[in-house]
Formats: structure tokens, sequence, C-alpha cells
């Protein structure tokens, strides 16, 4: 192997490198947004089924005979 190869092997491995670090910062960053959404859609989901389990008497309008009758 000459001198010349080594050298233009060890810059394409010093590239991946560097590549490598890059795309592993964007798949952690990555993996923070995921487990951020997936708790906001937990709470939110929590929230529509308390809502959803009310019963129809919490929901339903009161009918009270007007004061004017």
């Amino acid at each position: 192997m000459t001198e010349e190869r080594l050298i233009e092997l060890e810059i394409k491995v010093s590239y991946q490198d560097d590549l490598l670090q890059t795309l592993n910062t964007i798949i952690a960053t990555q993996q923070r947004q995921i487990d951020c959404l997936e708790h906001a859609y937990k709470t939110m989901a929590e929230r529509v089924n308390s809502l959803a389990n009310k019963t129809a008497e919490d929901t339903a309008p009161t009918y009270e005979i007007p004061p004017h009758y």
C-alpha cells in the first residue's frame, strides 16, 4: 500500500467518524423530541378519557323554570 493510499483512507475514516458523530447527535435530539411528544400525547389522552367518562348527569344541562314563570 502506498503512502498516498494510506493517507486517503485515513481521510475517509476521519470524515466517516465526523458523520457518525453528527448523526448520533441528531438521533439523540430526535429521541428527546419523541419522548416529549409521547408525554404530551399521554396527558391529552388522559384528559380526553376523563371528559368522556363523565356521566350524562354531569354533562347534561339543568332544566330549571326561569324566574319569570
